[in-house]
């Protein structure tokens, strides 16, 4: 018996499916956790506040809603290389503001950045595959994969990470030593 062709059970769509699901899980948590665990949106808030993110609250629920907003929008492949490009956009910023000097490893102290540039790099390649075959971007028969949708990723993710920092972002002064006199 053979299969209908819109099931498709190539690799390529299998793997594309389990991609958009364990990125689009990971990025809800993310924001569900900002929001409802923890110290809550206030916690989240101080903690953007403290790394020179201001006003805090402000970019505490912008983070959090595009996590939410783009996992969802992964899960379901619905323009997936927009979703992509939250992904980009959120990890981008955490890896500038927080990871950047601390090594590539997560376990290192201060936390590397191997863990949101993977995120990073798993949105620029969701973006340029698109939804795939089993996407409501399919459905709805909005095509964007191949360079179309990895532009869409990495400029909305990058070029939205570096404007939202050149407007918001004022890392804290570090402490100099005292001036001997």
């Amino acid at each position: 018996m053979q299969l209908p062709a819109v099931y498709n059970l190539t690799g390529l769509n299998i793997g594309l499916v389990i991609l958009r699901f364990a990125v689009g899980v990971t990025m809800i948590a993310h924001g569900y956790n900002h929001i409802w665990r923890g110290g809550k949106i206030a916690g989240t808030a101080g903690w953007f506040e403290s790394l020179g993110l201001r006003p805090g609250k402000l970019h505490a629920w912008m983070a959090s809603l595009v996590e939410l907003g783009a996992g969802t929008m992964l899960i379901v492949g619905f323009l997936t290389p927009l979703a992509a490009a939250g992904v980009v956009g959120v990890m981008m910023v955490a890896i500038l503001t927080v990871h950047r000097f601390n090594g590539f490893f997560i376990f290192r102290p201060g936390e590397g950045w191997e863990y949101t540039g993977n995120l990073a790099m798993a949105g620029l390649a969701l973006g340029a595959m698109g939804g795939g075959r089993w996407s409501v971007d399919r459905l709805i028969k909005l095509d964007l994969a191949g360079l179309p949708g990895l532009a869409t990723a990495a400029v909305g993710g990058i070029g939205g990470a570096v404007l939202l920092l050149a407007i918001f972002w004022r890392p804290p002064a570090k402490d100099k030593p005292a001036a001997d006199s």
